[in-house]
């Protein structure tokens, strides 16, 4: 439902989330730790930093961190950015006029989904994907 990006995001933050106060990791240890290139992962940390959610300092014991407290960061912070799945209410069949006066076969299932599956997005935080140690398993 999300990108491959979005995931490595997720698991990337969840990670950042089980370092201690003011403590560190670079962007290499969390690529490794979550399954992603180290290259690619260390440019969407950047743009992450770029968004206000990581902190990065450069230099010894330098890395990336939270900006902020793990329970004020959604699933949708870090989701809508790269997916951008607020705009998916274009019509799932496809339709150029799909609306509630002119719906589609699914219109008002997918409707629902959607909105559940936003509110789920708004209502999870990080520190509750990170409540289990965030490593990728064989």
């Amino acid at each position: 439902m999300i990108s491959k990006t979005g995931i490595h995001a997720t698991l990337a933050l969840a990670f950042l989330a089980q370092l201690e106060t003011n403590e560190y990791a670079g962007a290499a240890q969390i690529a490794d730790q979550v399954g992603a290139p180290r290259n690619y992962l260390g440019k969407l940390l950047k743009n992450m930093a770029a968004r206000g959610l990581v902190v990065s300092q450069k230099g010894y014991g330098g890395g990336f961190r939270l900006a902020r407290d793990p329970e004020k960061i959604s699933l949708l912070d870090i989701i809508e950015p790269i997916d951008q799945v607020s705009k998916w209410n274009g019509c799932f069949l496809g339709r150029k006029k799909c609306s509630e006066k002119q719906p589609c076969a699914v219109h008002h299932q997918w409707a629902k989904i959607r909105e559940e599956y936003l509110h789920f997005l708004k209502s999870t935080t990080i520190a509750q994907v990170a409540e289990k140690k965030v490593k990728l398993e064989n």
